[in-house]
C-alpha cells in the first residue's frame, strides 16, 4: 500500500485497552471471545486483511474510542486445539476514526480518515537526536525496576524505529500513556515521551529528580 487512497475507508476496530501497535511494528494478539474470533474471520476474507487497533477513552472496550487508531495487516494467524486463534498484526498506519458504522457484524466497524498520516506510509523513520547509550541505560533502570525480561542484544542492534516503537509498545504503561505515544508526530517525539514517562516511573509517580 503505497498512499492513503489504497486504503478502505471502513474497518473493523479492535477495542484493546492497553494495547499498542505502531506502523511497521508486529503486534501478537491472542482471540478468544467469539464477536473477536469473527472479526478475524471476515479480516482473512478481504484482499488487505486489515484491522484498527484503538484505544477506549473510559478503559472499558464498550466505552468511546480515541480519535486516533492504528490499522495493522494481518500478518500471521494459528489456530489453537479448542478453537482461539493466534495471530500478528503488523502496523501499516495510523488513522482518525469518524463514526461508528451499525450492521450485522458482532465487532465495531467504524469510518477512517487517512490523510494526516501519509508519512506512516513511507520508509522507516529514523531519530537523528537519539543518544542510544543514554537511551539504554534509562531502559535498563526501568525494566529492572518493573521486573521486565528483554533481548538486550537484539535492542541494541535494532534500528532507531523499531527500538523506540518496540519499547513503546512493550512497556506497561497505563492506557492514556499508550495514546500518546501513538499520536506523537514524530519518532523524535515518541522517544522523548517514552524517556519522559520511564523516569516518572522511575521516579515513583512524582516530580522529584532521579538519584
Amino acid at each position: 500500500m503505497k498512499n492513503s487512497n489504497d486504503l478502505p475507508s471502513v474497518l473493523p476496530i479492535f477495542a484493546l485497552p492497553g494495547a499498542l501497535m505502531l506502523p511497521r511494528a508486529p503486534l501478537p494478539l491472542h482471540i478468544f471471545e467469539p464477536r473477536y474470533l469473527q472479526m478475524v474471520e471476515d479480516c482473512m476474507k478481504t484482499p488487505e486483511r486489515l484491522i484498527v487497533m484503538a484505544q477506549p477513552r473510559g478503559g472499558a472496550a464498550g466505552d468511546r474510542l480515541n480519535a486516533i487508531g492504528c490499522a495493522g495487516r494481518l500478518t500471521s494467524f494459528s489456530e489453537t486445539e479448542d478453537g482461539r486463534y493466534m495471530i500478528t498484526l503488523t502496523g501499516i498506519s495510523r488513522c482518525r476514526i469518524g463514526e461508528e458504522v451499525s450492521g450485522f457484524a458482532p465487532y465495531r466497524r467504524a469510518t477512517l480518515e487517512w490523510t494526516d498520516f501519509e508519512r506512516d506510509l513511507g520508509p522507516a523513520e529514523h531519530d537523528a537526536g537519539l543518544d542510544r547509550d543514554a537511551f539504554l541505560k534509562v531502559l535498563r533502570r526501568y525494566f529492572a525496576d518493573e521486573e521486565l525480561d528483554v533481548d538486550w542484544n537484539s535492542l541494541a542492534a535494532a534500528s532507531d524505529e523499531a527500538l523506540i516503537n518496540s519499547v513503546s509498545m512493550l512497556c506497561p504503561f497505563e492506557p492514556e500513556d499508550k495514546q500518546a505515544l501513538l499520536e506523537a508526530p514524530s519518532l523524535t517525539t515518541r522517544r522523548e515521551t517514552l524517556v519522559t514517562l520511564m523516569e516518572f516511573a522511575l521516579r515513583g509517580g512524582n516530580n522529584e529528580d532521579i538519584m
